[in-house]
């Protein structure tokens, strides 16, 4: 069997390729989101909101590029073109969405579903002793859990 540039098995490190490029497609369109709630909302929140959408955005930014190195390392490409994401994502685009609620609502959803993929990416990394992209995962993981509960305790 074939390893890769860090030791890990090729086929496995394929695998977790693909998955992270699922991950990878994900974010982008989640990213896409937080940055039109940025620029869309109205309303009340406003103020409020904008700031943490900006906060959001900026954090998925620092993600999409840990995920893209993460497959780089492991020998492989990071898709890259919008066409990918939005053929793979299991995240949908928000297509004007202004209202506070909606936006908080649908970053919500957004969140759990990428907590779920990665924990999925977890157990994955876990069982092939990819500690690398195990790691990145529970950091994720870690930080959306109190995203979500967060966006919960706003939303009543």
């Amino acid at each position: 069997m074939t390893n890769t540039q860090i030791g890990l098995p090729q086929a496995d490190s394929k695998l977790m390729a693909e998955k992270l490029n699922n991950l990878l497609a994900n974010f982008q369109v989640h990213y896409q989101n937080l940055r039109g709630f940025h620029w869309n909302l109205r309303g009340r929140d406003f103020f409020e909101l904008h700031v943490k959408f900006e906060e959001y955005y900026n954090d998925a930014q620092l993600k999409i590029d840990l995920i893209a190195e993460r497959i780089l390392t492991t020998g492989f490409t990071p898709k890259h073109t919008f066409a990918d994401y939005l053929a793979t994502s299991q995240i949908m685009p928000a297509e004007n969405v202004s209202e506070s609620r909606k936006c908080v609502e649908t970053i919500v959803a957004s969140v759990k579903t990428l907590l779920k993929l990665e924990r999925e990416i977890l157990v994955l990394a876990s069982a092939q002793n990819d500690e690398g992209s195990a790691d990145m995962m529970t950091q994720f993981i870690a930080q959306q859990e109190k995203e979500i509960w967060m966006l919960n305790a706003w939303l009543g």
